[in-house]
């Protein structure tokens, strides 16, 4: 993911942010076309709600990465990071995932047995994630009130809760946990819909770093 030796822009942050990395990660994405012919990123950083997360491979399909005119490629480390962005399961690639976060959602939102579309999930999502000229959307919250699978922030260093401890986030990998307080309040990065679906019992992939 190279270009002219030096890295493309295509690596997602649990920020949001879209930074360069020779990384590779565990999913791939899109948010629609963001760059130009020379493989540059615009100053757009979406041109559809639909921000999707996706297999590496599926069907043996092949892509040239950032072709002209064609979405972008994005990479994220795992799920987790993905969901913190603001992505959802991709439902061609990903089905299984999909439909069980779209259970998730329904339950989270107290919709449970209703018909859930994917449009109506990117609708809410996009009101949720991003907020126009002030950009991620955020919010604070107990630390010991939020579900394994969420990532939060603190001091400007993102952090993967998993089995009731704080994983330092980077795009190679999750730290050693760190402790803290079950009373800290933490600035959430996963948009709140994804959150209560995660509660609900949606269960994202983490990469293998995160094991003890």
């Amino acid at each position: 993911m190279q270009k002219d030796g030096m890295p493309l822009q295509n690596r997602v942050t649990p920020f949001g942010e879209i930074v360069a990395s020779d990384a590779r990660g565990t999913l791939m994405g899109n948010r629609g076309c963001l760059h130009d012919e020379h493989r540059t990123l615009s100053g757009r950083r979406w041109t559809t709600r639909a921000w999707l997360s996706c297999r590496l491979s599926f069907k043996g399909r092949r892509r040239q990465l950032m072709r002209p005119g064609y979405y972008t490629e994005l990479f994220f480390l795992d799920e987790a990071t993905a969901l913190a962005a603001g992505h959802r399961p991709c439902a061609e690639c990903r089905r299984e995932a999909f439909r069980r976060f779209v259970d998730g959602w329904a339950a989270g939102a107290g919709r449970t047995g209703e018909r859930v579309r994917a449009a109506d999930m990117d609708r809410a999502l996009q009101a949720e994630r991003i907020e126009r000229g002030r950009g991620k959307i955020t919010f604070d919250a107990p630390l010991a009130g939020l579900p394994d699978g969420v990532m939060f922030a603190r001091g400007g260093v993102a952090f993967l809760k998993w089995k009731d401890m704080a994983r330092p986030w980077s795009v190679d990998g999750y730290g050693d946990p760190i402790p803290l307080g079950s009373d800290a309040i933490v600035t959430v990065l996963t948009p709140r819909p994804i959150v209560e679906a995660i509660r609900a019992g949606y269960r994202p992939d983490v990469h293998s770093s995160s094991a003890p």
